[in-house]
């Protein structure tokens, strides 16, 4: 009797832990699933098409400014760093520095896209656009297909930010500074598989 009754108990504590999950973050963990999907396909053809160039590709990312991409990931991921401390101080209630973190994410992002913006027009100037070949196309459309999800970041938590200037209820801060840092750690970790990809071929 003991056996049979242990299994459906453990269900039903399986349903409570799943209740308990805030329906906000299910809906992100679906919506990172399907950029997954996204992201995965595009870095799989690369992979692909660069293994059937023959050098091309190795010969075209000989052109791409690996400094920059470089101090690029280092700015991102001090970015998630500050995004992790904003969850944290939330959680602590400690509104200041919560508001300081957001600010230091949103700062961290736009340097981000300065950084880029140079070194897009450094490339376009020495006449590589996405035309130029198939490793430059793929160049452009994946890091500006990042870029513009790191804006969407941006966007959230400029908002999250300005929440904080006017004091909302911890319990809608905190969930939606971890809605929104999920979403900045994916974009952080999508740029770490695009940079040796890109850079370092």
């Amino acid at each position: 009797m003991g056996a049979g009754v242990q299994p459906i108990l453990e269900a039903d504590e399986f349903d409570d832990a799943i209740r308990r999950i805030p329906p906000g973050k299910i809906g992100v963990w679906w919506f990172l699933a399907s950029e997954i999907m996204v992201f995965g396909g595009l870095i799989s053809a690369f992979v692909l098409f660069s293994f059937a160039s023959q050098g091309a590709f190795a010969a075209a990312a000989t052109h791409v400014q690996w400094r920059l991409g470089a101090i690029n990931t280092l700015v991102l991921v001090t970015s998630s760093l500050t995004m992790i401390l904003a969850l944290g101080y939330a959680r602590a209630h400690n509104l200041a520095r919560t508001r300081w973190c957001l600010l230091m994410t949103v700062a961290l992002g736009l340097t981000f896209l300065l950084i880029k913006t140079v070194e897009y027009t450094s490339e376009i100037r020495e006449g590589f656009v996405p035309g130029t070949s198939l490793f430059w196309s793929f160049y452009f459309g994946m890091t500006g297909l990042h870029g513009l999800h790191l804006i969407g970041g941006i966007v959230v938590n400029i908002f999250l930010l300005v929440a904080a200037l006017r004091k909302p209820a911890w319990d809608f801060l905190e969930r939606r500074i971890e809605f929104a840092g999920l979403y900045w750690h994916f974009v952080d970790v999508v740029w770490i598989f695009l940079f040796p990809l890109l850079y370092l071929t």
